[in-house]
């Protein structure tokens, strides 16, 4: 299980790159990487969108954005086109990424009961140590808040 002040445990997932991504290929950045439930999904695009919109500033802050899912690397490519998303889409299709990191999780929705990501952002250090951990995230004012984290990183 991940906790703050510990180190992210590294991995490889195929991106939208074309190639697969480890966090090691970051060493020296900070790390926004953030788990979702599900591509071109309202709640997951304006996240995606929101990550886009301010790339930029995100990247001038020294960081990089990944964002991980379960959903195919065909699944990734479609979503990133459709919404010009600047930044790699990791796929996880085997939920080897998402149990390890611990947001895999007995979720409910319309009285039904499955397994699926909680919406998650964790934030690495450029030396690879976890500095913060956003669970349940609510997608609304999200970006600002991991600024404003990354501001003191």
């Amino acid at each position: 299980m991940i906790a703050v002040g510990k180190r992210a445990p590294d991995f490889s997932l195929p991106s939208t790159l074309g190639k697969s991504i480890s966090l090691k290929d970051y060493a020296g950045k900070k790390i926004v990487l953030y788990f979702y439930p599900k591509d071109d999904t309202p709640g997951c695009t304006k996240e995606a969108c929101s990550f886009q919109d301010h790339l930029s500033s995100l990247t001038r802050m020294g960081a990089v954005v990944l964002g991980v899912s379960t959903d195919s690397l065909e699944s990734h490519q479609k979503f990133a086109a459709k919404y010009k998303l600047r930044f790699p889409l990791l796929s996880d299709a085997s939920r080897k990424v998402v149990e390890r990191y611990g947001v895999w999780k007995e979720k409910s929705m319309y009285g039904r009961t499955f397994m699926g990501i909680e919406r998650t952002t964790v934030l690495i250090d450029a030396s690879g140590v976890i500095r913060h951990i956003f669970p349940k995230v609510k997608v609304d004012g999200h970006t600002a808040e991991v600024k404003q984290f990354l501001k003191e990183l």
